[in-house]
């Protein structure tokens, strides 16, 4: 299914994301972070916890730095030949308005093409739920930085 927002052409799955990783469905799977090691919420919160892996990965990163934004740090999950990048999108996580840094979300996906060209990508709606991004921005450069790639967003209908 492709959803079109914009000139942006996202290609959807509708599930859970983690579980997807779990049956094969992708090499790698990305979610926004903050730089403050948090994890405690969402998409995030959820990888945290079954991947635990992530979240030392985060760990490994310096508290609190800036300079982390446009960058991601890597989890292996070997026994399902899985790569989770902790992608750094937004800065903070508290208080309201905007938080995702939409150059971040470029520099990551850029990245993540010359790194992993060829690999079944994954990603929820990074920083259009709890960061208050903007979606069709978001996916519009997505798009643009993953063009050629096998990428899809995947929308969760269960509560959580």
């Amino acid at each position: 299914m492709k959803c079109i927002l914009g000139k942006s052409k996202v290609k959807i799955i509708k599930g859970d994301l983690i579980k997807l990783a779990l049956v094969g469905q992708f090499d790698v799977i990305v979610h926004g972070c903050n730089c403050f090691h948090t994890m405690g919420a969402g998409v995030a919160k959820q990888i945290k916890t079954m991947f635990p892996a992530a979240y030392k990965a985060d760990l490994m990163t310096k508290y609190g730095d800036k300079s982390k934004l446009g960058t991601y740090s890597i989890a292996s999950v070997d026994n399902l030949n899985l790569k989770i990048l902790n992608a750094y999108t937004q800065y903070d996580f508290s208080g309201s308005g905007i938080k995702v840094h939409y150059s971040a979300i470029k520099s990551v996906f850029s990245d993540i093409k010359s790194q992993y060209s060829g690999k079944r990508i994954g990603y929820p709606k990074i920083g259009a739920g709890l960061a208050g991004g903007n979606w069709g921005i978001i996916s519009e450069i997505i798009d643009k930085e993953l063009e050629g790639e096998d990428h899809a967003l995947v929308v969760y209908l269960g509560g959580v």
